[in-house]
């Protein structure tokens, strides 16, 4: 016997074909299942259910209701157990799972490279000949020509942390000038969070391992910010444990410096921007969110460090795989990076404010991704203008995400 009141919890669903036949995909982006379930499209009704609310009967009666068909209890039953034994329902096994995982985690003193061996080689050898790869033109910028090569210091940088399969040459775009001109020992990366968290922000002390070897967080800097900001920084840090948005860069800046120069990161979840959007207000509205931003700087400010600010950001993300009607169509494609672009003139111009405006003005209809790391980027760079490196977007028209390279 399933749940009495079966919940579904906050899991990804998606529209999926399977030996020709129609689906709803569900993944967990958290990670606390790797599975991935296929429920047929005429469970769809039954699956919508799985609310908390009704029961197995409440289903089934509902179902009756509709099509004056009795769909079995058994079918009903047999769909909540199948989930909820992979971990896709909330209940008592969920908890047990999430405990035993966190648990884990907590204990750690390094933060595993979640993402090593799926969404990019996981031994150093053939990592390093991907990335290589990446800067190859005529996608890429070419190869980096040196540290030193004159120009003002990189002091910000947007990169995506879309997968590196999709989208390797925009990460070299980025990171080419920070291998050039950044004189930093100290990178604060600003992440997305995926699933979300209670928290603005959420940082954690755990080294962020990749192929190359750890990158090791700033502990004194840590501390430092812990004793300024007005919110408990690490309430939410299990957010970090399945999140690649910022491992990509902490991969990326292995790649770039180790054996070459010793540095540190400071890794820094965000989730705020969409939440501010929904509630109709801005980011500065919320002293919690510029509270947490100003003593970073300070803490930046009162280190002495040589510190450059890094956001790890994707753009839109749209098509039926986000949950849009219709596949873009080239014309609709068009109109996208034109949207886009539009939106990246504040951002290149250094202006959080502009930037959060573009977005709010069609209510986030692309769905950002990179909205909260790309607004604490330049809130702390305090209106430094960059220059836009490249942009681009996936081709499937059915699952379009669109990033950017900026440097500051």
């Amino acid at each position: 016997m399933s749940q009495p009141r079966p919940r579904l919890r906050h899991v990804e669903a998606f529209p999926i074909e399977h030996e020709s036949r129609p689906c709803i995909g569900l993944r967990d982006p958290s990670g606390y299942t790797s599975a991935v379930i296929l429920v047929p499209w005429a469970a769809r009704e039954i699956l919508a259910r799985f609310d908390g609310r009704h029961s197995i009967d409440d289903i089934q009666a509902a179902l009756v209701k509709t099509h004056g068909e009795i769909v079995p209890r058994e079918t009903i039953d047999g769909l909540a157990r199948a989930l909820d034994e992979q971990g896709f329902l909330d209940g008592p096994k969920f908890a047990e799972r999430r405990r035993r995982i966190d648990e884990v985690f907590h204990a750690a003193s390094v933060r595993a490279a979640t993402h090593a061996g799926g969404a990019y080689p996981g031994d150093a050898d053939g990592l390093r000949r991907t990335m290589d790869a990446f800067f190859a033109p005529p996608a890429g910028p070419g190869v980096i020509a040196g540290v030193g090569q004159g120009g003002e210091p990189v002091v910000g940088l947007i990169a995506p942390h879309i997968d590196f399969h999709r989208g390797g040459p925009a990460y070299a775009w980025a990171y080419r000038d920070l291998g050039e001109r950044a004189d930093a020992d100290l990178f604060v990366i600003f992440g997305t969070c995926h699933v979300g968290m209670p928290d603005a922000f959420a940082v954690t002390r755990k080294a962020y391992d990749t192929p190359f070897g750890p990158a090791d967080v700033d502990q004194d800097f840590v501390e430092a910010l812990v004793r300024r900001a007005p919110l408990d920084c690490f309430s939410s840090e299990i957010a970090h444990r399945n999140e690649h948005s910022i491992e990509f860069q902490a991969v990326f800046l292995r790649y770039l410096f180790a054996g070459r120069r010793d540095f540190t990161i400071v890794p820094i979840l965000t989730s705020f921007a969409q939440e501010a959007l929904a509630a109709g207000r801005t980011p500065e509205a919320d002293a919690c969110v510029t509270g947490f931003l100003d003593a970073l700087v300070d803490t930046a400010q009162a280190s002495g460090r040589r510190i450059a600010w890094i956001a790890g950001a994707d753009l839109a993300h749209v098509g039926p795989r986000f949950g849009d009607p219709q596949p873009l169509t080239p014309t609709a494609m068009d109109k996208l990076a034109a949207e886009d672009r539009a939106m990246l003139d504040p951002v290149v111009a250094g202006d959080a404010a502009g930037f959060f405006a573009s977005v709010a003005a069609d209510r986030d209809r692309r769905r950002i991704c990179g909205l909260s790391p790309i607004w604490s980027l330049l809130h702390v760079l305090g209106g430094r203008p960059g220059e836009l490196r490249h942009y681009g977007h996936t081709p499937d028209p059915d699952c379009v995400v669109s990033f950017a390279s900026v440097v500051f």
